[in-house]
């Protein structure tokens, strides 16, 4: 299925775009991270396990085990703090 992945902050900075078109064969958010992951290079650096990464499934905030379905958006970001 084709999902848009739409990067935030330091991830967009690092991976060097805003967002892509994927196409993934991932059920679930978490999937859909392993395979991100699995590029290697800056998406497998920001992305890693272990890195407090936030993620939203249609504008949404959502687990790893959120179910992804054709045309759905992703977003990635690292948690935000403010004052």
């Amino acid at each position: 299925m084709k999902v848009t992945v739409r990067y935030f902050a330091s991830i967009r900075e690092a991976i060097g775009q805003g967002s892509e078109a994927v196409e993934t064969a991932a059920a679930t958010l978490g999937g859909l991270r392993d395979e991100l992951i699995a590029r290697g290079g800056a998406h497998a650096a920001s992305l890693a396990r272990g890195r407090a990464v936030r993620m939203a499934l249609d504008q949404v905030m959502s687990a790893e085990d959120a179910a992804l379905r054709e045309g759905a958006e992703v977003a990635f970001f690292p948690p935000v703090t403010g004052g």
